[in-house]
């Protein structure tokens, strides 16, 4: 008909109709700002595939310490400034504790108490030989060939964290117990915010699908991340009574004080809060000391003032303990800089909120996915001038402005990292025994210059140095 309209004008005027709909909507609900969104698909579009904090960050130039983000239907809460995620995560936590896909479900709970418990700063101080040991361990290695930091480093500190957890000494990098860990950890440090993750309805879409390809890697994840929940727990279970578990450790002294034998929900709730303590330790803790080992060789300055720091106040004849930290206030401000300069966990953990929520006049719907962007908090400059120079001189000594960048790096409420004072007493244990024994500086080329390696991270949810060859070490202490 002649009088007909057109298709393309119908189905114009129905999304410029929709868009109408959806923009008066978003205004009355008075959503906090963020990208552009555009019916039916909101700001998908908008969030990147890699290096979500840095996109983030940005954001919170032009829009403010909370960005909205629609994904497809999905609120999505970005954090960007350290005051707003105390208010909310910390302060209103009772809300903010959810956990996306997962719910906040009374075995979590107790998981996490049963972690929390073991790994008070009283209860960590057991364990602080173990960390001692391999942390020379681990220097030992790199001195006989610098080129295996990435496997002596997973090495030493996954056998700290298999001996305290099951009980287990770790032989060697082909360890089973070892080996599995760190294969179902891969799945989800090279993850990063996954659609699913934000989008949980994508866990019901046919397998055959276009762009479901991670419900078969899921399913391969799956095998693998059973495999290393049961097998060190069962086999911590199995020799208790042999003598080849190794005591003290985490599941022994839940499965030792208990009179009669444990109920199939308590054993399963040990048994993932002990794989959380592999999964809460292990990259992250070989994160810093990657950034840690880049920090030293960008900044020779800071490593000499470090080093003599430990030359005056602990001496030739012996190595720093973890229990010296009190006496070493230059490497304290140290190991602050680097969670700061790169945090291991840029996004932090996300939360979920499980009600409606107003703040500072903006609506936060119940169901939205809230990300604390630990890398922007850490980064901003009107918190810390020329945020990405390694300095630690910026703390001026003092341990209040050290603590506030520890917090923010070991997340907020009750999503924080229970594995925190274990976690800082390895991490300080590996710092103090390399500067105390090594000088680390770049390799040369072949007419003697050195060739500084790239400030260039992975893009996971755990993020790490990718320039690790680039790391060379002799030895500068006769005190073995």
């Amino acid at each position: 008909m002649s009088g007909s309209v057109p298709t393309e004008i119908l189905v114009a005027v129905v999304v410029f109709a929709g868009y109408l709909v959806w923009k008066s909507t978003a205004r009355k609900n008075n959503f906090p700002p963020g990208p552009r969104r555009w019916p039916l698909i909101g700001s998908v579009l908008e969030i990147p595939q890699t290096c979500q904090w840095k996109t983030f960050s940005k954001w919170a130039e032009t829009y403010g310490s909370i960005v909205y983000v629609d994904a497809l239907g999905q609120p999505i809460i970005v954090i960007n400034s350290a005051k707003v995620a105390n208010d909310l995560l910390d302060k209103r936590g009772s809300i903010y504790s959810d956990r996306p896909i997962w719910s906040y479900s009374e075995s979590w709970r107790q998981q996490r108490k049963i972690v929390a418990q073991a790994f008070s700063p009283a209860a960590v101080r057991q364990y602080y030989p173990l960390q001692e040991t391999e942390a020379r361990k681990l220097v030992h290695g790199l001195l006989d060939d610098p080129s295996t930091l990435r496997r002596q480093t997973q090495l030493r500190i996954g056998a700290i964290i298999l001996r305290v957890a099951y009980g287990h000494y770790v032989t060697g990098e082909n360890d089973p117990f070892l080996t599995t860990g760190l294969m179902a950890l891969d799945f989800f440090t090279t993850a990063g915010i996954w659609a699913v993750d934000v989008l949980p309805i994508l866990r019901y879409i046919p397998s055959w699908l276009p762009g479901s390809g991670f419900l078969r890697i899921a399913k391969q994840w799956r095998k693998i991340y059973m495999d290393a929940v049961w097998n060190p727990y069962l086999w911590c279970k199995k020799n208790l009574a042999t003598g080849a578990v190794l005591l003290p450790n985490f599941c022994a002294q839940y499965l030792v004080a208990e009179d009669v034998e444990i109920s199939e929900e308590q054993e399963e709730n040990l048994a993932w809060a002990a794989l959380s303590v592999l999964g809460g330790g292990l990259d992250s803790n070989i994160s810093s000391i990657f950034t840690f080992l880049l920090a030293m060789i960008l900044n020779p300055s800071v490593q000499r003032k470090a080093q003599e720091e430990i030359d005056r106040v602990i001496g030739p004849d012996r190595l720093p303990v973890i229990q010296d930290r009190a006496s070493l206030p230059y490497v304290r401000a140290l190991m602050a800089e680097v969670f700061r300069w790169h945090p291991a966990v840029p996004l932090g953990i996300a939360h979920a909120l499980t009600q409606d929520d107003m703040y500072d006049g903006m609506h936060l719907p119940k169901g939205s996915v809230v990300i604390p962007n630990v890398w922007h908090m850490l980064h901003d400059p009107e918190v810390y001038p020329n945020p990405m120079e390694f300095e630690p001189g910026r703390y001026q000594g003092l341990d209040s402005e050290m603590d506030k960048v520890t917090d923010i790096s070991f997340g907020f409420g009750r999503r924080a990292c229970p594995g925190k004072y274990f976690a800082e007493g390895t991490f300080f244990a590996v710092v103090s025994t390399v500067l105390a024994t090594c000088e680390i500086s770049s390799i040369q080329d072949t007419e003697g210059n050195a060739v500084l390696p790239d400030i260039s991270y992975t893009s996971g949810a755990i993020s790490s140095q990718k320039a690790l060859d680039l790391v060379h070490g002799y030895d500068d202490n006769e005190a073995y």
